[in-house]
């Protein structure tokens, strides 16, 4: 039986996840979920036409399209946050859904992670409390009807999971990259990316029947992809992701479902399949439309040359009749931007970019880097992959001379020019200034026909240069963040997450211009198909060094798989597991009493940060979520006063996270 919104949804609770969620439906070819004719306007802007699709229990959805095409926007439809317009979505009364979104990131408690995941089990939590309550009672009381509702209780406590949930919860949250002691630590100490992490494996623990996946990977490093592909891949019920990530939605969807044009259309495959299917569809559209359009020249030049007689004019009418009910075959539209970047450089490098040796870095006694080596030769395309907290940032911030290391030397070469880019250089960027103004400050010498050339490689084309930065979204701001980094004139690039925020379109048009550049380049990035078309060496961070792999991510990647089986097969550890540090003796203990009141201060000051943060990203997500509304446009006040504040808020956010790093 099938229920729609008109019969009403389940309460959604804040986590995502629908209450009463029941166990996985039965593999069925019936659709779980039904979308028909589905209506959708944000504002004056039309979403979806018309759209319809069908879920099936065991579907493994991979959701794609051009930002602001409503891909975010369905997901909220299908939970109920957002009502249709028009058509329906109707679903199986025994569906659940598990909704992972970036509004969890505001979610904020001081449970440990731990607690936090296993809310999932909130049934078998529940009970629990009853049966050590009956246990108390025990002492006293030993009855048999005490002894029979212990035990129907204990029996439906174990077909809940209740007796394995915490190591179901430890196993996830240890895959997505925690270390077992970090299990018992508050979730509010965890910055917002890890949080998101414990989120999802709350949602993962609930195993809903459908899940919601809104750019599952933003938030995870290599390690934790890899993981959460093979959970997906054993993953019982159906699965709906939202990514820009390719090679993820390869390795964990069996359909591809593309938004575009208001419609939804699927493909029977992953995101290649999808590629090579599309381009057939298109090479068949295109000829219908070549074909369409040579008929129609043929009935104008008709009714042209025969309007005015009186003989052919019935003829002529009839085909101008005909023309005006001919439904129209579009062109196939281009959405693989192509760009050809001029890069110039101010002065040519030597062939050493950069040597650094004998390089140990610590924070107070914890250690990142030990006696470990970088030479970087002109021409070198390195990608830095692995996990978080190995040291990759902080590696970088060496590179650029901008933290010093414990010991060791830095050798920057001849000529060398560096430009370096990161997140926070988007905080950089002037709000108030046009694109084309920000480029135009950039220090180029480029004119504005140069820049905006530029400008158009990067997708902003006519009268959108002149947009504020201020109104520019996360991933607007990140590609003009990117084209200053790559008019700087800089010969060596050091190039920090780049992707992060950008679609599919603009990671493209990424890869091209670095295919194009001449200069030197070393790339931090977990997004794999990026890595494996700009990269020729890869570096990775083990037992405290660099060490460096002269070849492609995916030649990478299969000799790791070969050292990982070989390790295994002589019953060796892995060799990416970290090795025993040398035992370095005590350093004689200060009997200066300033020492601890210096470490007592700290404590203190460490506790008040972090205490400000917690305040800070909360009032950080209210205003966003104003951003977020479409009807503050239409107000220049309160957009003005609102954007300041988030503004000054974001500011204030970085500088007390920055300062909290330096306590820790």
């Amino acid at each position: 039986m099938l229920f729609s919104y008109e019969l009403g949804l389940p309460a959604i609770l804040t986590d995502g996840l629908q209450s009463g969620a029941v166990p996985l439906p039965p593999n069925t070819s019936d659709p779980m979920i039904s979308i028909s004719d589905l209506d959708f306007h944000f504002g004056s802007r039309t979403l979806y036409d018309n759209a319809s699709l069908h879920i099936k229990p065991k579907d493994k959805i991979g959701l794609i399209g051009l930002n602001g095409t409503g891909k975010s926007t369905l997901l909220r439809l299908l939970v109920g946050e957002f009502k249709a317009d028009g058509g329906s979505i109707s679903m199986a009364k025994d569906v659940s859904l598990g909704f992972l979104n970036q509004d969890l990131l505001s979610y904020d408690t001081h449970e440990s992670i731990l607690h936090v995941a296993m809310e999932a089990f909130q049934e078998a939590l529940e009970l629990q409390k009853k049966i050590d309550d009956i246990l108390v009672q025990f002492e006293t009381d030993y009855s048999d009807d005490l002894v029979d509702k212990l035990a129907t209780m204990q029996e439906r406590f174990e077909a809940l999971g209740g007796y394995t949930m915490q190591a179901q919860a430890e196993e996830i949250l240890e895959g997505l990259g925690f270390s077992t002691e970090e299990l018992q630590k508050p979730l509010k100490t965890f910055s917002g990316g890890w949080r998101m992490r414990v989120m999802l494996a709350k949602i993962l623990l609930q195993k809903p029947s459908l899940l919601l996946l809104d750019e599952p990977t933003n938030h995870l490093d290599l390690p934790s992809i890899k993981w959460i592909e093979n959970y997906l891949a054993d993953y019982e019920g159906a699965v709906i992701i939202v990514s820009h990530d390719r090679a993820f939605l390869d390795r964990t969807t069996n359909t591809t479902v593309e938004v575009t044009g208001g419609k939804l259309v699927p493909y029977a495959g992953n995101y290649s399949y999808y590629l090579e299917e599309k381009e057939e569809r298109n090479i068949i559209q295109k000829g219908a439309f070549e074909n369409q359009q040579s008929q129609i020249r043929a009935a104008e030049r008709f009714i042209e040359r025969f309007k005015a007689k009186a003989s052919k004019a019935k003829q002529a009418q009839s085909r101008v009749k005909a023309l005006d009910k001919l439904e129209r075959i579009e062109d196939v539209a281009q959405d693989a931007a192509k760009i050809n970047m001029k890069f110039t450089f101010k002065v040519e490098p030597g062939r050493h970019i950069l040597r650094m040796e004998h390089v140990t870095k610590k924070y107070d006694q914890k250690l990142i880097f030990r006696d470990t080596n970088v030479h970087i030769e002109r021409g070198d395309k390195i990608a830095l992959i692995g996990a978080n907290g190995k040291g990759k940032s902080t590696l970088m911030r060496l590179v650029a001379g901008t933290e010093a290391p414990t010991a060791g030397k830095h050798q920057l070469g001849h000529n060398v020019i560096m430009s370096f880019y990161a997140q926070h250089q988007l905080e950089s960027l002037t709000l108030d200034n046009e694109i084309l103004q920000e480029m135009s400050e950039a220090g180029s010498k480029r004119n504005d026909m140069e820049l905006r050339s530029v400008l158009g490689s990067f997708l902003f084309t006519g009268e959108e240069v002149f947009k504020k930065i201020k109104v520019l979204s996360g991933g607007e701001k990140s590609r003009v963040a990117l084209a200053k980094t790559l008019i700087s004139e800089a010969n060596f690039l050091l190039l920090d997450e780049p992707t992060n925020h950008l679609d599919m379109v603009s990671v493209n048009i990424l890869i091209q211009a670095l295919e194009q550049y001449q200069g030197t380049f070393i790339v931090i990035s977990h997004d794999r198909f990026f890595v494996e078309n700009v990269a020729t060496k890869i570096w990775y961070i083990e037992d405290f060094q660099l060490k460096e792999y002269p070849g492609t991510y995916a030649e990478y990647e299969q000799w790791q798989e070969d050292r990982e089986k070989a390790a295994k097969k002589a019953g060796l550890p892995s060799p990416s597991a970290p090795k025993p540090l040398p035992v370095e003796q005590p350093k004689a203990v200060s009997n200066n009493s300033s020492n601890n009141n210096d470490a007592k201060k700290a404590a203190k000051e460490l506790a008040e940060v972090e205490t400000r943060i917690t305040a800070l990203e909360k009032e950080l997500a209210i205003y966003e979520a104003q951003l977020a509304d479409p009807g503050i446009y239409s107000n220049a006040s309160q957009l003005k006063d609102t954007t300041m504040k988030f503004e000054a808020v974001k500011k204030e956010l970085a500088a007390q996270t920055q300062r909290w790093e330096q306590l820790v």
